[in-house]
């Protein structure tokens, strides 16, 4: 038996070791593998950022700000805020090193840990992981439709099936303004309490979003966004439509949606897996249109998307499907004396510069344990070494899952192990 750590993880930060992993990696990179086929090139972020960035960026009403941020003061007296989200640091990185200042749109992807101060549960953690793409530059209805269809095609890519694409618009410039004065006029009608008429001042959309049961019974006949858009923000919210449609694209559409960020105008949306429970909701995201304005940068449209990594492979684990390798190596030594280890290692060398994934039984082990740790390893197959086979010039080879075993030439195994996995 183990002897317990004296150390545990934070509260709400997941480890992911092996073989579960393994899972991890084939998600992550399954996700992003959809937008690098759409032309998404990489962007790595910085871990945390000015504090104002996100206030600014992600929205002061919102719980992400007044809630959930980590923030703190560095050594140089700074308030810097591990990232909450993906959007706002991509706009500042687009913004200073002049990319919108060449091609339009600028199209990248990331991914990686985001920090939300939450209630751990089952779907939602303090360190979540998440892949994102943002399209900067171009108000066009078929880049809205483009970002929905690559993370359509990454959660399909992966096998997963039980998921259904939510969608409304949540209006721009030509008639927020009026549908706000609209929903404030409803919502100080109503027996609001402080904090929550506090928030119908700020962005009376957040009351929308409210999940207590008295509050979204009182809202139920609130007027809703998607019955009050202008001609043209009508006109692109059908147009995006008509575009996932012809992708092929199944959608629902869902007037009350709210997303938890202030930038969203227009092309909302996200995708929810009723197998996760209360935490449906697997990715999301939305047009900003005048986020980058607000960041200082020119007046440039924008849409993107964040999908979470730890959620794709609980609703992957709800349908029980797997994914990824859990196999560690191809191929696994069994080395029996230090003449055959010191062969062997060489050997395993020769193979990892053909691009095979090797491992060996360090430690001199016994050849019961050694092949045990072999078949741990989920190897296809093993090299068995000894001293008679050095003596002849030869290695065992033996298949792993038939369990038939040869003797090979030291001097070929190489090549006949590259032919064996072809």
């Amino acid at each position: 038996m183990s002897k317990p750590s004296a150390f545990s993880a934070p509260k709400g930060v997941p480890d992911y070791v092996p073989p579960d992993s393994a899972t991890f990696v084939a998600v992550r990179d399954g996700l992003l593998s959809a937008a690098r086929l759409a032309g998404y090139g990489h962007i790595e972020l910085p871990i945390f950022e000015d504090t104002a960035l996100f206030a600014r960026g992600v929205g002061e009403s919102t719980d992400v700000v007044t809630k959930e941020m980590y923030t703190f003061a560095d050594r140089g007296d700074r308030s810097v805020t591990l990232r909450p989200e993906g959007t706002a640091g991509v706009m500042r990185a687009v913004i200073e090193r002049g990319l919108d200042r060449g091609a339009l749109p600028v199209k990248l992807s990331y991914s990686g840990p985001f920090f939300r101060y939450e209630r751990p549960q089952a779907g939602r953690y303090r360190q979540l992981q998440q892949v994102g793409v943002e399209a900067i530059g171009v108000d066009d209805p078929a880049l809205d439709a483009e970002v929905i269809a690559v993370a359509d095609a990454g959660f399909r890519g992966l096998g997963l099936e039980g998921f259904r694409l939510e969608i409304t618009s949540l209006g721009d410039e030509t008639c927020r303004p009026q549908y706000r004065e609209l929903l404030q006029d409803f919502l100080f009608r109503l027996p609001l309490d402080e904090e929550t008429r506090r928030r119908a001042q700020l962005n009376p959309l957040r009351v929308l979003d409210d999940k207590r049961p008295d509050v979204r019974e009182m809202t139920a006949d609130a007027p809703l966004m998607i019955d009050h858009l202008s001609e043209s923000a009508k006109a692109h919210f059908d147009s995006v439509l008509g575009y996932l449609d012809a992708l092929e694209v199944p959608y629902v559409i869902n007037p009350r949606m709210v997303r938890g960020l202030d930038y969203y105008t227009k092309t909302t949306f996200e995708f929810v897996h009723d197998g996760l429970g209360a935490q449906s909701g697997i990715g999301g995201g939305g047009r900003y249109d005048g986020l980058m304005a607000d960041l200082g940068g020119q007046p440039l449209s924008g849409i993107g998307f964040g999908l979470g990594v730890d959620r794709t492979m609980l609703a992957l684990a709800a349908e029980g499907k797997t994914v990824g390798d859990q196999a560690r190596c191809q191929v696994f030594g069994v080395p029996l004396g230090d003449a055959a280890k010191a062969r062997l290692v060489v050997v395993a060398q020769h193979l990892r510069q053909r691009g095979i994934s090797v491992d060996l039984a360090y430690g001199g082990r016994g050849v019961k344990g050694a092949m045990k740790a072999a078949d741990r390893s989920g190897a296809e197959f093993a090299l068995v070494l000894g001293d008679r086979d050095l003596a002849a010039g030869t290695v065992g080879v033996k298949n792993l899952k038939t369990g038939e075993q040869q003797d090979v030439s030291l001097d070929n195994v190489v090549v006949v192990i590259q032919n064996e996995l072809r």
